[in-house]
């Protein structure tokens, strides 16, 4: 049981890192590329999909990680999940504090009512998602290298 524990929220906590890298380096890219307003649309739009579906994936990665946790708290690599289940405390907590009000208020602009600064809070939000992203690879390595031991 332990075993399909450790798997299945490595598996987990992998997929969500390769969505927020995808998003950080791939999607971001592509709506840069996009004429005028799109850059914005794409990204109010991306919000509202990701926006339901990341909060379960981020609590539930963290939930899973500190089960492993208490679940090996005296075997060999328990400090490694451990740390990684406060890695990913920071980045929920970076989530809810940095990146998520810059996300509500970018998914109700349209190109009547979005305020003047909005390219540079688009900015903003892609600057902190690039240090959430490494600090979920960092979590996910520690998952990873807490597999083997």
């Amino acid at each position: 049981m332990l075993d399909a524990l450790k798997v299945v929220t490595t598996v987990v906590v992998g997929l969500m890192v390769g969505v927020e890298f995808s998003v950080a380096f791939i999607m971001n890219r592509i709506l840069a590329a996009l004429p005028e307003d799109s850059a914005q649309l794409g990204h109010a739009h991306g919000g509202r999909m990701l926006g339901v579906l990341m909060p379960f994936w981020y609590i539930g990665s963290l939930a899973l990680s500190a089960v492993w946790a208490v679940a090996r708290w005296h075997h060999h690599g328990a400090a490694l999940v451990a740390t990684a289940a406060g890695l990913l405390i920071v980045s929920v907590v970076m989530s809810v504090l940095l990146l998520v009000p810059i996300n509500n208020r970018n998914k109700t602009w349209t190109p009547e009512n979005r305020p003047a600064d909005w390219k540079e809070q688009l900015h903003r939000w892609e600057r902190y998602h690039y240090v959430r992203v490494a600090v979920i690879i960092a979590a996910f390595t520690l998952l990873t290298c807490a597999l083997v031991r």
